[in-house]
């Protein structure tokens, strides 16, 4: 048993500032919440895109903000500001923040998005297990994507984890053992669920050759899972649109190497023959159908962050 001396741990409400008005208003009781940080893998920028989808196309209002200072390293990562010639203008100042958004049919909901703290990720649990108690959220939802061999013509997968068996059974199209580098969405999962409230995250599979870039097909495929175990209209026609476009140009560069045919082409072999059950073949198993094991999975999964990081 460990006993404090004196003093006490630093005040998780102070990590944030609220619109007090908004925030002990009734309307904003009981209602769905919805994570998105980025930051983490966020292949296929999935979590960038429906973040900024939400709030570019819903009407939002800010119930709090987080202290940027408190939770994020600077000196890793940097933002940015533009230089016009001979003056500074347009800092990029990291904000994370909880935001009342009302979907398609006017249905109210809550949106905390914005960067991962790279600091306090306790004391940042803390302060969210207690804004969704103060709030009585209903149901927290989150969502983060990682890159997986699987093709860009198939159905884009996901992987769902939570309290909430309704939202997990039969939906997960992988269901590992494997131990990777851990978000702060998985703390955050972890805490809720021992402050006993209902959460669910998503894992959205992003083709792994797609990873590195914008890819709206996932993100669309996110906003639909996420509306799904809410029970609201999410936009997704711009995303849609986009996705459209994406998809002529990959096909473009997919007609002119035959190469990245063949690549293409061995991924829907094996993602058919899962989903068809006529082989016991996974969809990670390598050119001699050698199944990776957890370590080989979760090395994968650092290498990808790796390279993220190397980048200037």
């Amino acid at each position: 048993m460990f006993e404090r001396i004196s003093g006490s741990l630093l005040d998780p409400e102070s990590l944030y500032a609220s619109n007090i008005e908004l925030f002990h208003s009734p309307d904003i009781r009981g209602l769905n919440m919805l994570m998105g940080f980025t930051g983490f893998a966020d292949a296929g920028h999935v979590v960038q895109q429906i973040n900024r989808e939400l709030l570019d196309a819903l009407e939002v209002e800010t119930v709090a903000v987080f202290d940027a200072d408190q939770l994020i390293d600077y000196r890793t990562r940097r933002p940015h500001i533009s230089f016009v010639e001979d003056h500074l203008e347009d800092y990029k100042a990291p904000r994370l923040a909880l935001y009342k958004l009302n979907d398609g049919l006017g249905e109210p909901f809550l949106l905390l998005a914005g960067f991962e703290p790279d600091l306090q990720w306790e004391r940042f649990s803390r302060a969210v297990v207690g804004i969704v108690e103060k709030l009585d959220v209903n149901l927290v939802t989150w969502i983060h994507s990682i890159p997986m061999p699987v093709p860009h013509t198939r159905p884009v997968g996901v992987t769902v984890h939570g309290n909430r068996p309704e939202l997990i059974e039969g939906i997960s199209t992988w269901k590992p053992t494997v131990e990777v580098p851990s978000a702060i969405g998985h703390i955050l999962e972890l805490r809720l669920m021992e402050a006993g409230r209902k959460v669910a995250g998503y894992v959205i599979h992003v083709p792994h050759y797609l990873a590195d870039a914008e890819y709206p097909p996932a993100a669309v495929a996110g906003l639909e899972y996420l509306g799904a175990a809410t029970s609201l209209m999410l936009p997704t026609d711009r995303l849609r649109e986009a996705g459209r476009e994406v998809g002529r140009q990959i096909a473009e560069q997919v007609e002119a190497s035959e190469d990245v045919q063949q690549v293409v082409s061995n991924l829907e072999s094996r993602y058919d023959d899962k989903a068809e059950g006529t082989t016991r073949r996974s969809l990670l198993a390598d050119e001699n159908d050698q199944l990776p094991n957890a370590e080989d999975l979760g090395a994968a999964v650092e290498a990808y962050l790796a390279r993220k990081d190397a980048r200037p």
